[in-house]
């Protein structure tokens, strides 16, 4: 059981981790701390059959705590989050959950929780985890009463009105909804900014019926990737709960890293926060005109450093991508969507932008199988082995150690870095050199394993 309390969220398989005690127990515990500075709680839920129950056992978590439930119903993510910035009858949202699989196989669920406008997260649920294991015997009786609210219609509402300038643009759109929640909202916008466009799969349905909800794999582009070969010239794709996006060119697949240097020449002077799995180039040309600041992978870690710095922007490779400028800090993937179109509206090139970056040789994310207890130390091993490392090991110029280890080479860098989510290691390699980039790999590789051999 406590393993469903993670780095970022609470998440685990519907009745066997997350059952209706647990889920009582999480409203209550976390009931006590949203009271410690108001009592209203917003919740809304994805597309998976599992969503309304648990919202339900939440709900009555609320309620034994004091707190007063606004029930949005199905949303999208980003819509769950921006409820925080609205008020209803006069009253503000203290904190919000999104229950949530993400891109989690269909009997996964969880919850995404934020408090005063800030993501929960890190020491506060593994504490949140330990009180709830402690109290495992107390009862909470079944309370479902919460207050209807209706904030996807002030969602598309605001969307319409920050992007009306966009009307009358004619590029031919593809949007891939993987059945996912996007579909509740982006329609909607679409239709109203008369946008040309089709949608694949936009009907919310937790099975996932056509392909996963995760736009990071290539197998689960295929359908759009069709539509790109005929007469549509942009393609967007997005995750299970549409914090995630995939943008497709018909020469390219556009990683969070890249689209970060299109989205910062838009900005004066910009400020960018990436993760440690960002490509150099994103980095090396951000810093020619604006400041780019590497930080630690994770939804949760980068909104709070936006906040801390007040960065205009901030991206992971993955496609969370979170705009200060012009917007609330959080990730929003039909925001990433519509700043994406004003670009090319206002004549961005993107095949012409990207084809003129400096050429590097990227891995995608590479996997490591290990344990829980066992990743983390294995990272220091490998820190500690890059002290002394082998006479046939590539010259080190710098390690950087935000999150993992990130080595820089001459002509290009490695990183191993510990999954906050998963019993993984999580590698990547550039390299200016595509033979550099695979003999990064190897090297690191053989660190890896005997950096695992020490500690058996």
């Amino acid at each position: 059981m406590k393993s469903i309390f993670r780095e970022y969220d609470i998440r685990g398989i519907f009745e066997q981790e997350l059952d209706e005690k647990i889920t009582k127990l999480i409203g209550y515990f976390l009931g006590l701390r949203v009271k410690k500075f108001g009592s209203t709680v917003a919740i809304g839920y994805d597309a998976r059959s599992h969503s309304p129950v648990l919202c339900e056992y939440l709900t009555s978590g609320f309620n034994k705590a004091g707190c007063s439930v606004l029930d949005m119903g199905l949303v999208a993510t980003p819509v769950n989050y921006f409820s925080a910035y609205e008020n209803f009858d006069e009253v503000n949202v203290d904190a919000t959950v999104m229950i949530t699989g993400s891109h989690n196989p269909s009997q996964y669920n969880g919850f995404k929780i934020a408090m005063d406008k800030k993501p929960f997260f890190g020491e506060d649920i593994y504490s949140l985890g330990a009180e709830i294991l402690d109290n495992l015997d107390f009862e909470i009786e079944d309370d479902t009463s919460s207050k209807k609210i209706d904030v996807k219609s002030r969602y598309i509402e605001f969307m319409v009105k920050e992007f009306a300038h966009l009307k009358g643009f004619d590029k031919k759109i593809v949007i891939d909804c993987g059945n996912g929640v996007a579909g509740t909202v982006i329609i909607d916008i679409f239709d109203a900014l008369g946008f040309n466009y089709t949608s694949l799969f936009a009907k919310p349905d937790g099975t996932f019926p056509n392909h996963h909800p995760d736009p990071t794999v290539e197998k689960n582009l295929i359908d759009i990737k069709r539509e790109l070969e005929g007469e549509y010239e942009y393609g967007f794709a997005y995750d299970g709960d549409a914090d995630r996006i995939a943008f497709l060119t018909k020469k390219h697949n556009v990683k969070g890293d890249i689209m970060a240097i299109l989205f910062s020449k838009g900005m004066n002077t910009p400020l960018v926060i990436g993760e440690v799995k960002c490509s150099q180039v994103m980095y090396d040309v951000i810093n020619s005109y604006g400041k780019a600041v590497m930080y630690k992978t994770g939804h949760s870690n980068l909104k709070v450093k936006i906040a801390q710095l007040n960065a205009d922007f901030a991206a992971e490779v993955s496609g969370h991508l979170f705009f200060n400028d012009r917007y609330f800090g959080y990730d929003d993937a039909l925001y990433a969507t519509l700043r994406m179109i004003e670009l090319i509206k206002e004549g961005l090139k993107v095949d012409e932008e990207i084809d003129a970056l400096p050429k590097v040789y990227s891995t995608e994310e590479i996997k490591v199988e290990t344990s829980e207890s066992e990743k983390f130390p294995l990272v220091q091993r490998v820190k500690e082995l890059l002290g002394n490392p082998p006479s046939d090991f590539p010259h080190i110029k710098e390690i950087v150690d935000v999150d993992g280890v990130r080595i820089i080479f001459d002509d290009g860098w490695g990183l191993v870095r510990a999954s906050n989510t998963t019993p993984v290691l999580v590698t990547r390699f550039e390299s200016t050199d595509e033979k550099k980039a695979k003999e990064y790999k190897q090297k690191i590789n053989v660190l890896i394993k005997k950096a695992k051999e020490s500690l058996q």
